[in-house]
């Protein structure tokens, strides 16, 4: 189990709407309005209904454009994680201290891995079994019960998948993490109705010998703990 802390308490409010990808208006207790930065850049479907309360964060720092980070929201009487600059911190973390048993064993973790020009992987292990090339998705969709992703066109994702695969046939062991930041799922699946390219390549990887791995992750205004593998639904 890996646990991420916030370092100082959220905030709560509610949300009055998100809109330019990047920004959210929300309104404080107060009755304030601020403006918090969403570093999710996809649709967030079912993860944007105004009214909604949400959590958010605040940064002292001056050089900051914007002093509010949107961190979660509540949806079906539990918190949903939308920050999607917290999964490959978990994954890294929960590698490190063996949380994620199954990618173990290796000597050093590097982040930010350039694997060829243009195309950079998340994490990279290295040890006596050689190279293991990671990367992690932040998933905050649920359809019926089951996390899916992507919840958008995912061309990047894509891309991101053939690199996996071109690394496995080339020797070396790769595994895609599915984060999912709620606790109101019981499966994990790839949204073939948002975007059948991505799922197609997703069971590629698999039959290639990419590991698919979708942790679940209990999500509070407090904590992010990683927490529960759930089973893929392929179907």
């Amino acid at each position: 189990m890996e646990i991420m802390r916030f370092p100082s308490p959220l905030i709560t409010g509610t949300l009055i709407q998100r809109y330019k990808r990047f920004l959210a208006d929300v309104q404080l207790p107060n009755g304030t309005t601020v403006i918090a930065h969403c570093t999710n850049t996809g649709s967030m479907t079912g993860c944007k209904t105004p009214g909604s309360p949400v959590c958010i964060s605040r940064c002292d720092n001056p050089g900051r454009r914007l002093a509010y980070t949107w961190e979660m929201i509540r949806i079906n009487g539990g918190w949903v994680g939308i920050n999607t600059m917290h999964p490959n911190r978990l994954v890294a973390e929960g590698i490190e201290t063996g949380a994620l048993r199954e990618l173990q064993g290796y000597g050093s973790i590097r982040r930010e891995v350039y694997t060829r020009q243009e195309t950079r992987l998340d994490i990279c292990l290295q040890g006596t079994r050689g190279l293991c090339f990671v990367e992690v998705k932040n998933v905050t969709l649920a359809i019926d019960g089951t996390a899916a992703f992507p919840d958008a066109v995912s061309a990047r994702g894509t891309k991101h998948l053939k690199e996996l695969i071109r690394l496995k046939r080339k020797g070396h062991r790769t595994a895609v993490v599915f984060v999912i930041q709620r606790e109101d799922c019981n499966g994990f699946r790839p949204a073939d109705e948002i975007d059948q390219e991505y799922g197609r390549w997703l069971r590629r990887a698999a039959r290639a010998g990419v590991e698919v791995l979708p942790y679940q992750a209990s999500v509070t205004p407090e904590e992010i703990v990683l927490t529960t593998r759930l089973g893929m639904n392929w179907t």
